[in-house]
């Protein structure tokens, strides 16, 4: 009994992604938006992996059906730039690029950048065939519409 109660309260296995992320992207979007905080090197690496992971999972739910094929972040002194990468990127940008700009005030309100302190720009994929996330979305789509899995297979494939 005394193992499992110790077990238990090991603050080891208490620990979990969430906990995690809150401890790590609280400081590393203080240090985007305001650049005063200074990171241990470490903390910066895991700071920026988490971030990377979330803001890749916020971008492949919010554009799967576009051909969503992942993001580019480039950090400046003065501004973060995210390239989105797609396979129609006019369905990224939305109409009057009005996508583009809920996008950004999503990304900017969710890891807390200063105002005008983070820009989103659209990419397309130039050769769809060789990427392979665009692939696996485009194969996802088909099978989820319905099509034989030989012929979205072989689609793919092509």
């Amino acid at each position: 009994e005394k193992q499992q109660q110790q077990r238990r309260s090991s603050p080891c296995q208490e620990l979990s992604f969430a906990s995690i992320a809150a401890a790590v992207v609280a400081p590393i979007s203080s240090t985007m938006s305001h650049g005063s905080k200074r990171l241990s090197i470490k903390r910066k690496f895991i700071a920026d992996g988490v971030f990377y992971a979330e803001l890749n999972e916020l971008l492949t739910s919010e554009l799967a059906e576009e051909g969503y094929a992942g993001v580019e972040v480039r950090t400046t002194p003065h501004r973060t730039e995210l390239v989105i990468r797609a396979t129609r990127t006019q369905n990224v940008l939305g109409e009057n690029n009005r996508r583009i700009r809920e996008l950004t005030s999503v990304v900017q309100k969710r890891f807390n950048f200063a105002e005008g302190a983070v820009e989103l720009y659209a990419e397309r994929v130039h050769n769809r065939g060789l990427c392979a996330q665009a692939q696996a979305e485009s194969l996802k789509f088909k099978l989820l519409g319905g099509l034989a899995v030989r012929r979205a297979c072989y689609g793919v494939v092509r």
